[in-house]
């Protein structure tokens, strides 16, 4: 794998993560869609953030047809709570990747979260925010981040205690 660390990705690359094809088979992916919840990485570096340990911002373009809103809830359409959780997750384990952390990403909790806005259908943009807090990469590879999302500007969601971990996955088959 030829895997060289920008500090943006489009789309069709953070696909092209999700197909095992940017940091190597058995190591960090993104979901397919449409559990991937965000359509480019503005921004994402190991200096900087909140703490001065990285960072890693997305955006998600919000539609009025999304498929969430067709079924959460009927007559009432609104972005789950934990498809905006788990943005967060997937940033994190996408930033292990990209140090060079080896490991197939799960999420493995947080330590508290707070939700005080809604994403509806006349939301445009979504932004996520992880400021990283640790990483570790040693037998053990854990990322542990603070999270934000905000609708049209506003902070929606704080996510404390972020943490993902990446393990060896003997079930993991080819892209």
């Amino acid at each position: 794998m030829n895997f060289k660390q920008k500090s943006s990705y489009s789309y069709e690359e953070i696909i092209a993560c999700g197909e095992g094809e940017m940091f190597g088979q058995g190591n960090a992916k993104l979901p397919a869609p449409p559990m991937l919840m965000f359509d480019r990485i503005t921004n994402v570096s190991q200096d900087g953030g909140a703490y001065g340990k990285g960072v890693i911002e997305a955006e998600f373009d919000i539609h009025p047809d999304i498929w969430f809103f067709d079924c959460h809830f009927k007559g009432d359409p609104v972005m789950p709570g934990c498809l905006g959780l788990d943005a967060l997750w997937q940033l994190l384990g996408f930033y292990l990747g990209w140090t060079g952390a080896q490991g197939s990403g799960r999420a493995l909790g947080l330590g508290g979260l707070k939700l005080t806005g809604q994403v509806q259908p006349s939301t445009k943009l979504v932004k996520y925010v992880v400021d990283v807090k640790r990483v570790i990469n040693r037998k053990l590879v854990l990322g542990i981040g603070d999270g934000k999302m905000y609708a049209d500007g506003t902070l929606i969601y704080e996510a404390e205690g972020l943490k993902v971990g990446l393990f060896g996955n003997p079930d993991a088959m080819e892209g």
